[in-house]
Order: structure tokens, then sequence, then C-alpha cells
């Protein structure tokens, strides 16, 4: 964030006394909702110092600074970004997303995302998902790699939005966790909501959780480290489902700063993400009727941490 993007106000008598989100929202004349959403990103100081909470007061004298992100294009813009293609037709394109890739363009991301390579690949895609959100029917997390379709035509996109909705697409991921599970399978049924305490956390310790479903089996155990793999099938697709699912059984992903317990051999820091592989993703195809399914082979980050285990197994 540049200085010049930066906004800055001194506390008068007027505003001594308030909720800092209170005051923000009436100097910058933004809504209060979005001044949340800075503090909660860490953009807004009094004094220099970071604001924790939008309750926090403000006092007279004190200096509040914020710095709001970059605003995004009203339009999502073509972008000559590599994609490593599985599949594409008229109606849609799979694609195996690499880690580290968002989706599409949002506020801290407003370009170099999926959809950016996308428009630049396909011209034009679906127009349900709106300019921003073009042809994206379903989404991975940044950090999550494999398969994933967009939708090139409104058939597709409807089509395979009633498939997601009526949870019929097959998929399956692979996942590294923490733990030794006591059992070689298990089902995770509890609902995911926005964390009671830090909103840009998902949690099913809520009140106003939406249903939520997921299905585990060990593909391979590592005893020597105290990591298991496994095999993971969301029944439904709530936001960030099989990180909170898993991390509610005590089976942290490895790599998940977020919902991990922190700390992680050397090598594991080396990982940078969730270690989390969308492996498989089968479908009706919207025109033909015709069954897909394709497969994202593991990508070599995981491959190499599995290698570590191994190697780990064969000296314990």
């Amino acid at each position: 964030m540049t200085p010049e993007s930066s906004l800055s106000f001194a506390i008068g008598e007027e505003e001594a006394g308030e909720r800092v989100d209170v005051v923000l929202a009436g100097l910058a004349r933004v809504p209060r909702a979005q001044v949340r959403r800075w503090i909660e990103a860490g953009r807004v100081a009094l004094d220099g110092e970071v604001v924790p909470r939008s309750s926090r007061k403000v006092a007279l004298g004190e200096q509040l600074v914020a710095s709001p992100p970059a605003p995004v294009d009203a339009i999502a813009r073509p972008e000559p970004i590599p994609l490593d293609v599985l599949f594409e037709d008229d109606d849609l394109v799979v694609v195996d997303k690499a880690a580290g890739l968002v989706v599409h363009p949002a506020p801290g991301h407003p370009s170099g995302t999926l959809v950016n390579a996308l428009l630049h690949r396909c011209g034009e895609l679906s127009s349900i998902g709106g300019v921003l959100r073009p042809g994206i029917v379903h989404r991975l997390d940044r950090g999550t790699s494999g398969v994933l379709v967009a939708a090139k035509s409104d058939l597709a996109h409807r089509t395979l939005s009633e498939q997601f909705r009526d949870h019929t697409i097959d998929r399956l991921y692979l996942a590294v966790a923490r733990g030794s599970p006591g059992t070689d399978a298990g089902r995770v049924d509890a609902p995911i909501g926005r964390h009671p305490k830090d909103r840009k956390r998902m949690s099913t310790a809520t009140r106003s959780g939406r249903s939520a479903q997921t299905e585990w089996r060990v593909a391979a155990r590592f005893p020597a480290t105290d990591r298991v793999m496994l095999e993971v099938r969301p029944e439904t697709g709530r936001t960030h489902q099989i990180r909170v699912h898993l991390a509610s059984v005590g089976l942290p992903l490895v790599g998940d700063g977020v919902y991990g317990r922190g700390g992680g051999s050397a090598k594991e820091k080396t990982l940078g993400r969730p270690a989390l592989h969308a492996a498989v993703l089968g479908f009706v195809h919207p025109r033909t009727g015709g069954a897909l399914r394709f497969e994202a082979p593991l990508p070599k980050d995981l491959g190499v941490l599995l290698g570590h285990y191994r190697q780990r197994e064969v000296g314990a």
C-alpha cells in the first residue's frame, strides 16, 4: 500500500470516546461494514498501532490511519497466464489449478487470477457469474491445487451449478494431515459458519452455520512422523470445508496456518500452503449428457513431502 492511497485523520473532540469503526466510517464516508473489513485485515492503525477490534475507542489527538486495499477493476481483463488445461470444448474448460493461483478477482487480488487467465485463453466465459467471476461454477482455495471446471456457456454454467447443488458431482481430494486416527475412515457432520471471534475464519463452533458433511479415509500412515495421507470426499461445498472439518476432529492439514496447530518440521514449513489437492472431478457433460471424469496428478511439492515421510519410516 502506497502512502498516497492511505487515509489519515486527527481525532478531534467530536470523535473522542467513539468506536473506531464508527469514527472512520464517518470521516472516510464509507460503509461501516467496509471499515470493519479493513480492521480485520489489519489495515487500520491508531498512533502507529494496528487496531485489534472495531469496538476500540478513539482518544483526542490520536492519529487514525487507514490503508484501503487497491480497488478491483470493474471488469476482469484477459492476462497471458499459463494454464494446465485437461479438457476444453465449446461449453466448458477443465484445468489443473496450481497452488497459489487465486480463482477470481477480489480486493487484494485485482488481477493475476484464474479468471484473467481463462479470459485470455477462451475469449469469453459464461456471463452468469458476473463481470468479476465469469464462468466460475465452483472454487478452490488459493493454496489448494487440482481439478477445477469453468463454464464457457450459460447452459454449462446452469447445468453444472445444478449438479453441485444436488451433490451429484464426484469429488476426491488428497490431504496430508497431522495425527493418527484410531479408525481407518470417518465422517464429519457439523455445520460450518463464520468463526464467532475471527470473521476471517470458518468454524464448526457457530450458531448460524450451514449443514456440511465430509467423508475421509486413510490412504497411508506415517507413524514415525505422526502423519497420515487421507482421501477426502466432501458431500457439500462450504468455504474451507475440508480444512475446518478435519481440524475439528484432530486431523489438521499439514501447512495450514489458519486451522492447523502451528509448528511442523522444517520440510513442512517449506510447503507454504495447506497440503490439499483436488485429485478427481467427475460430472455429466451439460450438453451431451455423457459422464466425464478428470484426474490431476499429485503436484511435486506434495510428492516431495510424502517422500520425506517415507524416508523417515525407513529410518525409524
